[in-house]
């Protein structure tokens, strides 16, 4: 399904036919280092990463979802933009986050910052989170380039201390 369209990008779902992009992405310590709450794995296996594109087609509800970015021109995506609630000890909390994730040869092309922004377009929320890593620098650059506003640190999401920015 295709969420949205601009003259760069395609947000998409993720389907079977990227598989082996979706396994190349995410059995990569560099991408996942990155990602959710503790311990962070990889994908260990193209059968794995099957049953991950299935799991995240389930969470779709446009426009929250986690969305294939794929350059205008290409056919294989080159990573994740997502929008998707969040929930923290207490259960769902009516916030709602957005995150990328790229191919470790795509970054610095502009890609999470122009999807994000495409994204949080589409959503048109009043708030929006973004969530990073506290040593994620690269991922905070792109928060600052959305316009967002560093909340700074907290131990609410994901059982680790991530840093907060806010549309």
């Amino acid at each position: 399904m295709e969420l949205l369209r601009t003259a760069r990008l395609t947000l998409r779902s993720w389907e079977v036919g990227d598989v082996d992009m979706f396994f190349d992405i995410y059995s990569r310590w560099s991408v996942m280092r990155w990602l959710g709450p503790p311990p962070r794995r990889v994908y260990e296996s193209v059968d794995q990463a099957r049953r991950g594109i299935a799991a995240w087609a389930s969470r779709e509800d446009p426009p929250l979802g986690l969305w294939a970015v794929v350059p205008a021109g290409e056919t294989a995506p080159v990573g994740t933009a997502l929008l998707l609630p969040l929930s923290d000890a207490s259960g769902p909390t009516g916030e709602v986050e957005v995150g990328w994730h790229l191919h470790p040869d795509r970054e610095g092309e502009g890609w999470a910052t122009g999807a994000a922004s495409a994204l949080l377009d589409r959503a048109a929320l009043p708030r929006v989170l973004a969530l990073t890593d506290p040593d994620n620098e690269k991922s905070q650059a792109v928060c600052r380039r959305l316009g967002m506003t560093d909340e700074g640190l907290t131990d609410r999401w994901f059982k680790t201390t991530m840093r907060q920015y806010a549309t």
